[in-house]
């Protein structure tokens, strides 16, 4: 009789270890090296962590205009955003409903509908399959007992919050409302303000070679900033560094932010009607599973973080500013300064991140321990990974509830 195998009897992770990780913090180990290396672990983690719940895939600035269209592959699935003549930003699934060629190869524009290179069947901006050419046979265009009605686009359930693109690929998750309530609410005073992207100057992307997970936790803390980031450290150090942990999101706030800028740049607008603490404050949270974010009085940004295999990350990074001010020709050199200071401290990282990638290939390891002082948000971020190894995102949205 043929062995019958799912992908947990597959697992190559030791459930106890991922039980400690939630210990008390002074008890607790972390993550297990085959989270970080294993085949297995990663498959588990694609279908417990990127297909339930709501995680960010991308960034509505990709389709800026109706008629945009921006393919991506997302938890080993090939999707499409479009900006529909509503302007409203639609995630679908990039593939024909005829034969299943994908639909949309490129980043592109088109003006009303969408083409299968295949057979040329179309659908409109909004999903509804509007053209079936030579369906009846050469020059029917429809054939009977068809019903176009019923056969559309695959869309994916997405919500758009602060630029960002979420999906629930899972269909099954809370309202999105409630699942990004808890930051939403942390950040009101920005909730009105537009968001100005400009370009090249404001996108970065790295490649590294790590596992996803190492990316996130290393911008959880500030712990490494005199090591790693010594120019950083010195007008915004470790002192002035306070933690920020909650279920579903965790970071840093840092007290004694100052634009490091040229002298001869002028200073980015501020966001109107901001708080006192925003003079001088400014919050850096990963928001859980996937995207990296940082708030200031003058700008905000945001890294997508892609997982590539066990062993390999792209970062997607992009700036936003709160004026349309800001994209004139006398803040040039003041984009292009700020985009500079981010790629610095961002590479800076590197070494770190794949320095640990390759620590997890040791017997040696087993997960590591946690400072009860500086690694609290590491520590949450462990816990909900390992929460949703164990149980699914469902159990880990209890917890936020």
């Amino acid at each position: 009789m043929q062995r019958v195998s799912n992908l947990k009897d597959e697992l190559e992770f030791n459930k106890a270890a991922l039980t400690n990780v939630a210990a008390a913090i002074e008890h607790a180990h972390g993550l297990p090296n085959e989270c970080y290396v294993g085949q297995s672990a990663f498959a588990h983690e694609r279908e417990r962590i990127f297909t339930q719940g709501w995680v960010c895939a991308g960034f509505a600035k990709d389709v800026p205009e109706p008629g945009g269209l921006f393919p991506f592959e997302f938890a080993g699935m090939p999707l499409l955003m479009v900006r529909g003549g509503d302007s409203i930003v639609r995630v679908f699934h990039n593939v024909c409903r005829h034969r299943g060629r994908i639909l949309v190869d490129a980043p592109g524009t088109v003006k009303k509908a969408i083409a299968c290179p295949y057979h040329r069947w179309t659908y409109s901006l909004d999903g509804d399959l509007t053209g079936t050419p030579h369906i009846g046979g050469p020059g029917a265009h429809s054939c009977p007992g068809f019903d176009k009605e019923n056969v559309r686009l695959r869309e994916v359930r997405s919500a758009e919050w602060f630029g960002l693109v979420f999906v629930d690929l899972s269909e099954a998750a809370e309202d999105f409302e409630a699942y990004i309530s808890p930051i939403a609410d942390r950040w009101r005073p920005f909730n009105d303000v537009p968001l100005v992207h400009t370009g090249a100057d404001c996108t970065i992307e790295f490649a590294l070679d790590c596992n996803w997970k190492l990316a996130v936790e290393n911008y959880c803390e500030a712990y490494h900033l005199p090591w790693v980031h010594p120019g950083l450290n010195r007008y915004s150090p470790l002192e002035q560094h306070r933690n920020i942990v909650s279920a579903r999101y965790s970071g840093q706030q840092s007290t004694c932010y100052a634009p490091n800028l040229s002298e001869t740049s002028p200073g980015f607008p501020n966001a109107p009607d901001l708080p006192s603490f925003w003079e001088t404050g400014a919050e850096y949270i990963s928001l859980f599973p996937n995207v990296l974010l940082g708030l200031h009085r003058d700008h905000f940004y945001a890294a997508l973080i892609q997982p590539d295999g066990p062993s390999r990350t792209v970062e997607r990074f992009e700036i936003f500013y709160f004026d349309e001010a800001v994209r004139t020709e006398q803040f040039a050199a003041a984009r292009a300064d700020n985009r500079a200071l981010w790629k610095s401290v961002f590479a800076e990282d590197r070494d770190a991140v794949e320095g640990m990638q390759r620590g997890r290939h040791s017997p040696g390891f087993d997960g590591g321990v946690f400072s009860p002082a500086m690694d609290p948000p590491t520590h949450a971020f462990h816990v909900w990974v390992a929460n949703a190894m164990l149980g699914g995102r469902n159990e880990n949205r209890a917890a936020a509830e």
